[in-house]
């Protein structure tokens, strides 16, 4: 082996330890904190390690149970509203011309465009004056606001993917257009509607700084149960809290993979 050869194989080590150090430095941190009973500085590893907090989080001691409902009672909620505004939405985009459409359809991006804090106190603000703060239907409409984000822009795509072709062709044959739109395009554009749905639930589920300003003091979800226990210096809850965060998010994300085809991916924002 020559020593440029060795220098660019040292290089490529180099990088891939960084790699391996930055994606699961983070995780192994969690871990060790979730088992760690005793650890104090200037220690590298815990003193005292078991599964009190652990039996703690089952045992419902600690309200994690509740607060995981609930982040999933909301979730499940935003996925029903968001489809039921996007499904429409998404195929009038698709298949109908109408004037201003991508200025429209941008118009759903805008959440995401501005700093997050100053957009949710002016919420906040209007929702404490109509009396929808600290409520369940509160947090529900403030997840709404970023969920429609990836519902319009997903489901936009998964219509667009259905050749106009074979919706033409069930009307050639008799078929009405809302016949058509149940039995040819909407089996076709469903893998999309799924993994639209998937973002949208594992958006609301993982969402922190709306449900702070919208649901203090009665509304608590599982970020913010985390955000709390962090706060207290009660590190070994939080990283819990993160740990069962991290899971549905992973299978989702494994599902994402297996119904967001090219096709849909081509068609974003087309």
């Amino acid at each position: 082996m020559t020593r440029k050869s060795l220098w660019l194989l040292t290089i490529k080590l180099a990088f891939f330890v960084l790699f391996v150090f930055f994606l699961f430095g983070p995780f192994v941190g969690m871990a060790l904190w979730s088992f760690a009973l005793k650890w104090f500085w200037p220690h590298a590893l815990p003193q005292e390690m078991g599964l009190l907090y652990w039996k703690q989080t089952f045992s419902g001691a600690v309200g994690v149970g509740n607060s995981l409902t609930t982040s999933i009672l909301i979730a499940l909620t935003v996925v029903g509203l968001a489809l039921c505004l996007a499904v429409p939405a998404g195929y009038a985009f698709a298949r109908v011309r109408f004037p201003a459409k991508r200025l429209l359809l941008l118009v759903f991006l805008l959440p995401q465009a501005f700093p997050q804090v100053p957009v949710f106190i002016n919420i906040a603000q209007v929702f404490y004056a109509i009396g929808l703060a600290g409520t369940f239907l509160g947090v529900v409409l403030v997840h709404l606001v970023g969920a429609l984000v990836y519902a319009v822009w997903i489901t936009t795509a998964a219509f667009k993917s259905v050749p106009l072709a074979l919706e033409e062709a069930s009307v050639n044959l008799g078929a009405s257009r809302l016949r058509t739109f149940f039995r040819i395009t909407l089996p076709l554009a469903f893998p999309g509607l799924v993994a639209s749905a998937i973002f949208v639930f594992l958006h609301s589920l993982d969402e922190f700084t709306g449900t702070f300003f919208v649901g203090i003091p009665f509304i608590e979800t599982l970020p913010m149960l985390m955000y709390t226990a962090s706060m207290g210096y009660n590190m070994q809850i939080s990283s819990i809290a993160a740990f069962i965060l991290l899971v549905p998010s992973l299978v989702f994300m494994l599902l994402v993979e297996r119904f967001l085809k090219a096709e849909y991916i081509s068609h974003l924002g087309g």
